[in-house]
């Protein structure tokens, strides 16, 4: 089972306003099909404290050869944490 850790958009909060969570998510299954564990979330809208994650399960799901998308690696680099 291979899996990758990407951004799957949960709502709008109003209009044009999306939000996201952070997961980690079985790469045979779709982009918004069934997560194993919710890792954090991500909100665009927000200017500051907009990008929150769990680091100790981050870490533990990429320490497991999990597969981390570009937009969470520059997200992480952004917040100012290494990948």
């Amino acid at each position: 089972m291979a899996v990758g850790i990407r951004m799957r958009k949960v709502g709008k909060g109003g209009k044009k306003r999306f939000y996201f969570r952070i997961a980690a998510i079985d790469d045979s299954k779709s982009r918004d099909g069934a997560i194993i564990e919710e890792l954090g979330s991500y909100d665009p809208v927000k200017k500051e404290d907009n990008f929150k994650i769990k680091r100790e399960r981050f870490d533990y799901w990429k320490s497991k050869g999990a597969v981390v998308s570009q937009t969470i690696q520059s997200l992480i680099k952004k917040a100012g944490k290494t990948v």
